[in-house]
């Protein structure tokens, strides 16, 4: 895709078998150096060591995405290694048993899982915003993208806090593109539907992969590798026109 080759990217949430893992790789594929961050720092440099083997770049860095000056150590790092950010992408969320687990309805979720999702899921992404967005208006350009949910969409009867964070997206990323738009900064959002990441693969049955097949209008379920082709479309100029918009990349699931 055209405009990546050596322009500079944090992937805040790379792990292995993830859609931010995948989209580390195919960033550096087109020739970014890749800034691969995630809290499991060992995690990251998996991702990396996967990069540099086939002779892309990338550094790995560990981070919490709820945490500020965490967030702020990150950007000014490869702001103060690499010289410049021109894209950054939002991924990471708290899909622990856990958390997720106990992320019931409205009527019962406990209020630290509440909390805490809201923390990592909204707010983190909100300070990787608030610290990349004036680097990329000062340099003149960059894309941002957050990732949403199709969960939002669904008004699913569970997940509470997961839908009420991701929801919160859609107005911090349409906020983020009229405030960097004029500047040449995009700031757009990318819904996943069903997408078998590591995790996934793990914990489902062929069985309720075969009913989560039924519910969309393509032959496959999803692979991290096909958000990952969305992000790198988004971080080029072959979509320089692209800006606050929610791109689902579910399949088919949801027509809206």
């Amino acid at each position: 895709m055209r405009g990546l080759k050596d322009k500079v990217a944090i992937v805040a949430g790379a792990a292995p078998g993830n859609i931010g893992g995948a989209t580390a790789v195919r960033l550096a594929e087109e020739g970014m150096l890749v800034v691969a961050a995630d809290l499991n720092e060992a995690a990251a440099q998996a991702v990396v060591d996967g990069i540099t083997g086939s002779g892309g770049r990338a550094v790995a860095r560990g981070f919490d995405i709820a945490d500020e000056e965490s967030y702020r150590d990150l950007v000014a790092f490869v702001v103060e290694r690499f010289g410049g950010l021109h894209g950054l992408f939002n991924v990471a969320a708290d899909l622990s048993r856990a958390t997720i687990g106990r992320d019931t309805d409205v009527t019962s979720v406990p209020l630290d899982v509440w909390q805490h999702t809201i923390d990592v899921t909204l707010t983190g992404y909100m300070y990787g915003v608030r610290h990349a967005l004036p680097i990329m208006i000062e340099q003149g350009g960059g894309s941002i993208v957050n990732t949403m949910s199709s969960a939002v969409w669904l008004g699913e009867t569970e997940r509470v806090a997961y839908q009420a964070a991701k929801s919160g997206l859609i107005g911090l990323t349409r906020h983020t593109a009229s405030l960097g738009g004029k500047h040449g900064v995009r700031t757009n959002l990318v819904s996943p539907g069903v997408v078998l990441t590591g995790a996934a693969l793990s914990s489902t049955t062929e069985e309720w992969r075969q009913q989560a097949l039924a519910t969309v209008r393509s032959p496959r379920l999803g692979a991290p590798e096909d958000l990952a082709a969305m992000v790198a479309f988004l971080f080029s100029d072959d979509s320089a026109y692209v800006n606050g918009q929610s791109l689902l990349v579910d399949g088919g699931a949801n027509f809206t």
